[in-house]
């Protein structure tokens, strides 16, 4: 069921014409299996949301990482810049921790080397 949904949920995303389709199919459906079809369509949407409230905390993380680093440093040069984008949510946090010890850009850059 969920190889089905995560290939549903790929290739088959529905526009807003398709979606309302969909629900009038749904209203269509016998109760029992629109049932079973609805706990489908939730979990899709349970993982999407779980997936959105991520990538949304990792994008917050990083913004203000990078906000806190051009403050505290001034703007930084693009190669410091791309390894703190590709940095895990984890690790952005632990960089927020560890920004407070810093004395110089080389301490960040060591940090990162290190990361």
């Amino acid at each position: 069921m969920q190889l089905i949904s995560g290939f549903v949920d790929t290739y088959l995303q529905l526009n807003a014409n398709e979606l309302q389709v969909f629900n009038q199919e749904i209203n269509n459906i016998i109760p029992q299996e629109k049932e079973q079809i609805m706990q489908i369509v939730t979990s899709w949407m349970q993982q999407g949301i779980q997936q959105g409230l991520v990538q949304g905390r990792k994008e917050g993380e990083l913004t203000l990482i990078l906000r806190l680093v051009n403050k505290r440093f001034g703007a930084i040069d693009q190669s410091l810049h791309s390894k703190i984008e590709v940095l895990s949510l984890e690790k952005l946090e632990e960089l927020g921790e560890a920004l407070f010890d810093f004395k110089s850009i080389a301490d960040l850059a060591s940090w990162l080397d290190k990361a």
